[in-house]
């Protein structure tokens, strides 16, 4: 028997191999007038060179929905679990252009 889809859902399929996700402690944002560009990069402590583990492309508008949707979570979080510490994070010197790290 298959699911019938009501009127404004849609069907996200999640395969097994996206599904274990990839781990980053670096997120490099990079923006143009059209697009939000977010990498993001496994650092470990002693290896000198990281690649890019991830891309995601974003429109301007998909951005800011984005960055609505991860305040409301982040609030939640907080909620359950008491307040989220910040830790000082040592400068990536890099310079792609209009970046923020997270």
């Amino acid at each position: 028997m298959s699911e019938e889809l009501q009127p404004g859902q849609i069907n996200i399929e999640l395969d097994e191999k996206t599904a274990e996700g990839i781990y980053s402690n670096l997120a490099i944002i990079n923006h143009s007038p059209s697009e939000f560009v977010l990498d993001f990069v496994t650092i470990m402590p002693g290896v000198p060179k990281s690649k890019v583990k991830s891309r995601i492309i974003l429109t301007p508008q998909h951005a800011k929905r984005f960055l609505n949707a991860l305040a409301e979570n982040i609030y939640r979080f907080e909620a359950a679990h008491g307040v989220i510490k910040e830790t000082d994070v040592p400068p990536v010197p890099l310079n792609f252009g209009p970046t923020g790290q997270a």
